[in-house]
């Protein structure tokens, strides 16, 4: 059973639709014991980032979402969930991320060309970095999937396992062990998408 953290911010329908397309089940939950019981966790978010650590903290489950992860239990972030899955974010302010993987989240603007237009809003294509991560396992390089976000992950490079281009290079995936992170919405991206998922799923 795939529990979805609910946490009072994410796109929980468009998510829970997606699992079901591929004939998973999905839970969306905010109820400690089934996040525990689940076999994954997906952490969805969108909006401001300290605001939502905030809520996830507030609600308990921030400390949930660490201890099941830290365990081994296979996590995917997702937008926002992946950007909490760092140490930090500079998003108008400074705030803690849940520090799963090593990184920060700062501005497209310090790193894309000037006159592009943020947010990031669209179709673009994934590349590859190193050895192919499992949750790409159906997927070619160079698919396109759906973004919508002005800030990314940096000093990240180690656990980046996808990239894009939008006027330079910006973090679209991470992972490190059993921790998985996309920038983008698997949830928003077609079949593509669903297939992202469904080797998600089909972590052991």
């Amino acid at each position: 059973m795939i529990a979805i953290v609910d946490y009072g911010v994410g796109n929980l329908f468009s998510l829970r639709s997606s699992f079901a397309a591929i004939g998973a089940d999905a839970v969306v939950t905010s109820d400690e014991k089934i996040l525990r019981n689940a076999d994954k966790i997906i952490l969805p978010g969108v909006g401001a980032f300290g605001d939502a650590a905030a809520k996830l903290r507030q609600s308990g489950l921030a400390s949930v979402v660490i201890d099941e992860a830290e365990k081994g239990k296979p996590l995917m972030g997702i937008c926002l969930g992946m950007q909490m899955l760092l140490e930090k974010s500079y998003e108008y302010g400074e705030y803690e991320g849940l520090g799963l993987i090593k990184g920060e989240i700062r501005p497209i603007s310090e790193t894309i060309p000037e006159g592009l237009k943020i947010p990031h809003i669209g179709w673009n294509a994934l590349k590859f970095c190193g050895e192919k991560s499992p949750i790409f396992k159906y997927i070619d390089e160079g698919v396109h999937v759906y973004f919508v976000h002005s800030y990314h992950g940096t000093n990240c490079a180690e656990s980046t396992v996808a990239t894009t281009e939008y006027g330079a290079t910006l973090t679209a995936a991470v992972a490190k062990d059993n921790i998985f992170g996309c920038q983008f919405h698997p949830e928003k991206s077609g079949e593509v998408g669903l297939k992202i998922l469904r080797a998600f799923i089909e972590l052991r």
